[in-house]
């Protein structure tokens, strides 16, 4: 059965979301997140039995991490094991663990399509924790570095975005790029949990392979978007 993940820690409502997930990325303190809402989120998790992990991201609040830094490799690698031993920490003074590591925004992208900055986010995560799943854009240039060495990985897709024909997510600045209707980001993870693929912004069907799909807390209707992609999936 197909899973239902979000990115929190981010300032939106959590609480809401939560009993409609299976997977949660709180942010960490690159693009957002500090002690408190790192803690809290763990907290939250915990309690509804969700598993956590690491939202690392470019070190950039200004712009929330949706736009790519000029990096090397040694930063890809330092920042993301810095972002995710820092909630890891926090973690295990609540006596939990991390479960996996799942990028966000543009550090997302860049590693989906860029074989050299996926192998950093590789090289970081399994230098911190061979067993933590590597969670990505499907089919992706970070998927395929996470199965070259070894670890465990989730193909990503997204109810609550629209694609392009090559399989890349619409860009946030393209109107039409997030889908804020709940019945068509429903029909959408439906169409994912099926394996009919999904239709692009032009029209086209592309194939997708969905492990685990993402509903983003920061989405107009979020709560709604939720409880609608929740009962279409599991309504039986």
């Amino acid at each position: 059965m197909i899973e239902l993940n979000a990115d929190v820690g981010e300032g939106c409502d959590d609480a809401s979301l939560m009993p409609f997930l299976a997977r949660v990325s709180i942010a960490c303190g690159g693009h957002a997140g500090d002690a408190a809402s790192m803690v809290s989120a763990l907290r939250l998790a915990a309690e509804y039995g969700v598993a956590a992990g690491a939202h690392p991201s470019y070190p950039d609040r200004m712009q929330f991490g949706r736009r790519p830094l000029d990096a090397s490799r040694a930063d890809i690698v330092a920042w993301v094991t810095q972002q995710t031993e820092t909630l890891a920490e926090h973690a295990a003074r609540l006596g939990l663990r991390l479960m996996h590591v799942k990028l966000h925004g543009a550090l997302y992208n860049v590693a989906a399509h860029h074989a050299d900055v996926a192998r950093a986010v590789v090289q970081a995560v399994a230098a911190l924790d061979p067993a933590l799943v590597l969670v990505g854009l499907s089919g992706s240039r970070l998927i395929e570095a996470g199965l070259d060495a070894g670890l465990s990985v989730l193909n990503e897709a997204f109810a609550d975005r629209r694609y392009l024909t090559n399989g890349q997510l619409v860009s946030r600045e393209t109107p039409g790029a997030l889908i804020t209707d709940p019945e068509m980001a429903a029909r959408q993870a439906l169409a994912f949990a099926k394996g009919e693929g999904v239709a692009t912004l032009s029209g086209e069907v592309l194939p997708i392979r969905a492990d685990t799909l993402c509903l983003h807390g920061d989405t107009p209707s979020a709560i709604k978007i939720a409880q609608a992609v929740h009962a279409v999936l599991y309504r039986g």
